[in-house]
């Protein structure tokens, strides 16, 4: 089954729409994830291309509100327990595990018996840090496209945390620091809790890192023992160290205090060589907080959706294959920025 030929009138039907401010829901009133103000915003998640200042009301997970706390700061905040339905105007509202950081959630609107999802970002692979990934049944899928392309396909994270001790072991006996660049939510505090497995050696921390440690570790997230660099001697000797920074601390001041050190990168991007390359590091690890080619067609299909709706990144495949297998697929040009 093809897209409609008439997307205009359909969206005005919509429960769910692409406004100039974000995906806006009429019946309930709210937006989802909204890039710009609006008085009532439902927050999938704490990343910052997600989660902005300057909404009226914030309406999240109860397990995610303390990192849009940390994120946001003293704002009006409306936490929810998974799976309790709310009602917002004339829609009834759910938010679902999504697999992708702590607190994070797909959107359930359901309107005289119609049912949309907002996936936001998710993921289906195992991650120690957070809920599993919950299918939930629809008749429209929002669903993200950050790897939406057949080449990604990831590798069993706890394999990749054995590949993280080997490099640092292997810094050790050349002197070096093993610096891994990952994002500061979510991904430095998965690895962590993945290399528990394998190490029991500190693992060091730039503060961007450790303030969000800190947030999992009062959720009651179990990491590996961290320390941040900022609390080590000035004259310390970092060679053999795995020390885990924000993928902004690269080529600052901040790294020189190393001296000698190797520099990875934990990302999905890095299941493409060239991308190692051309952003010069030392190593690559693949590790994404998102879908991966496979995950993402398996979980449109088990929706159940007659009719998806791709977010940012590589849409176009997706829109495409689902086409092929009689699933009518379009896209929304959002300001997601998928993995930050």
């Amino acid at each position: 089954m093809a897209s409609s030929p008439n997307p205009r009138a359909r969206a005005a039907g919509d429960l769910i729409q692409l406004r100039p401010e974000g995906l806006y829901c009429p019946a309930g009133d709210f937006h989802i994830d909204p890039w710009r103000p609006v008085p009532r915003a439902v927050i999938t998640h704490g990343h910052g291309d997600h989660a902005r200042i300057g909404m009226g009301a914030y309406h999240t997970t109860r397990i995610g509100l303390p990192i849009l706390e940390w994120r946001l700061g003293e704002q009006i905040y409306m936490a929810h327990e998974y799976g309790v339905p709310f009602r917002m105007g004339d829609a009834t509202v759910s938010l679902h595990p999504a697999g992708h950081v702590l607190g994070s959630a797909q959107v359930r609107v359901e309107v005289d018996g119609e049912v949309w999802v907002a996936s936001g970002d998710y993921k289906r692979q195992h991650d120690p840090t957070c809920a599993p990934f919950e299918v939930v049944r629809c008749d429209t899928f929002i669903t993200e496209a950050t790897f939406g392309l057949p080449v990604y396909r990831w590798p069993e994270t706890s394999e990749v945390a054995r590949e993280i001790v080997a490099w640092r072991d292997h810094c050790a006996e050349r002197g070096e620091a093993a610096i891994l660049y990952c994002y500061a939510l979510g991904k430095a505090q998965r690895v962590l809790a993945e290399l528990a497995a394998h190490t029991d050696a500190p693992v060091l921390l730039h503060g961007a890192v450790a303030n969000g440690v800190d947030v999992y570790r009062r959720a009651g997230v179990p990491m590996i023992e961290t320390v941040p660099v900022a609390d080590t001697d000035k004259a310390a000797e970092f060679a053999g160290k795995l020390v885990l920074a924000p993928p902004s601390a690269a080529g600052s001041a901040w790294i020189r205090r190393f001296r000698r050190a190797q520099q990875g990168f934990a990302s999905g991007w890095m299941r493409l060589r060239g991308n190692r390359r051309r952003r010069n590091y030392d190593r690559g690890f693949v590790v994404s907080d998102h879908a991966d080619w496979p995950d993402l067609m398996r979980t449109v299909r088990e929706t159940g959706a007659s009719r998806v709706i791709a977010t940012h990144g590589n849409t176009d495949a997706i829109i495409r294959a689902l086409n092929e297998d009689g699933i009518a697929a379009e896209a929304f040009r959002t300001d997601f920025g998928g993995e930050e």
